[in-house]
């Protein structure tokens, strides 16, 4: 019984130094340490009509930004029970009124729960917005036409595939293409948190198209945002557990080709791209630990970053913005357009700035 009793007490003692080193690692890698400052933005104002959160903007050339809401995710607090909705946003209007887009039949609405978004315009002008949902907390794309006459969305096809069993976000590249980013191995929500807490570098990037699906980039923690360069020649990719944004080539193939990281000091969650220059402004969490372990007292604060020349050998990592959660809990997202600019958040608000 000796022998027995000391080779359990081993085996318990080495169990838990292994727990206690994987929750100082989780700890270091979501920041869990760092203190939250304040460096807002001149004449900010919560968006009216934006109450259950919006984690994910994105804005067309002519400032109709597109937004979706009341996101309900694993370990992530929800503030309503009701499905979710996507809005539109009329940057040029003074009022800025968000309005609900009604959806068209053949889609079930009850369920509806929107993560990432994105938009694309094909040649003729006719705009499609895909949609990442989890209803039941599946993992799916949705595939809707845009009339922007009538303010509705016309449904045109679900995409399930076994590659997407943990989607995050997604960008378009075609009428039914698109890199949509897992962030997580699993898809059971216990295993999500699992994965996290074991730090696995096993997520992906997924291309989907009628013709094929595949695995075009994996290595990553937490795969979260993604987005295109203007000339749609590179793919980038936030990994919101490293701390690091990703640039991918884009082959004749579709595959992406590792071409840097760049290390932004804080974790990035949602990327939109500036048409005209090409800067990257992303959504970021500055102290992730409390996303998963908030209380009302001690919120988690909202960090927007600006990569300036992310192709160059010296990529410039601007802030932007930060709240210590007094004005914006959990920002995921920020999208600027005509001296403005949107910062979305995951269950909080949105909020609309000027830029300096």
């Amino acid at each position: 019984m000796g022998k027995k009793v000391i080779i359990l007490s081993i085996i318990i003692a080495a169990f838990s130094a292994f727990l206690g080193e994987r929750v100082l690692n989780l700890r270091k890698k979501l920041l869990a340490t760092r203190e939250l400052g304040q460096n807002h933005l001149p004449n900010c104002k919560h968006i009216k009509g934006l109450e259950h959160g919006s984690e994910d903007i994105t804005i067309l050339p002519g400032g109709l930004a597109f937004i979706s809401t009341g996101l309900q995710y694993p370990g992530v607090p929800s503030v309503t029970d009701s499905p979710g909705k996507i809005y539109i946003l009329d940057m040029e209007e003074e009022r800025m009124k968000p309005v609900e887009l009604r959806m068209g039949r053949g889609f079930e609405l009850e369920s509806f729960n929107p993560h990432g978004i994105s938009v694309y315009t094909d040649d003729g002008g006719v705009m499609y917005v895909f949609v990442v949902n989890h209803p039941q907390h599946q993992s799916q794309v949705e595939i809707f036409r845009f009339l922007e006459e009538e303010n509705s969305l016309v449904y045109l096809k679900t995409i399930k595939h076994e590659l997407l069993l943990s989607v995050n976000d997604v960008v378009a590249v075609g009428v039914e293409s698109f890199y949509a980013t897992n962030d997580d191995y699993f898809s059971n929500g216990i295993l999500k948190m699992l994965g996290m807490f074991l730090s696995l570098p096993w997520c992906t990037v997924v291309y989907y198209s009628p013709d094929e699906v595949k695995v075009v980039a994996d290595g990553f923690y937490m795969a979260n945002g993604i987005n295109v360069s203007p000339d749609k020649r590179h793919v980038y990719v936030a990994d919101i557990v490293d701390g690091k944004v990703h640039v991918m080539e884009r082959q004749g193939s579709n595959d992406l080709t590792p071409v840097k990281s760049v290390d932004v000091g804080t974790l990035p969650d949602n990327i939109e791209v500036d048409p005209q220059t090409g800067d990257l402004w992303v959504g970021c969490h500055p102290n992730g630990w409390k996303i998963f372990f908030s209380t009302p007292e001690d919120p988690p604060g909202s960090e927007v970053i600006r990569i300036e020349n992310i192709l160059s050998d010296q990529p410039s990592v601007q802030q932007v913005y930060m709240d210590d959660g007094s004005v914006l809990i959990g920002s995921s997202v920020a999208a600027p357009y005509g001296g403005k600019l949107l910062i979305g958040s995951v269950y909080h608000r949105a909020l609309c700035c000027d830029l300096k």
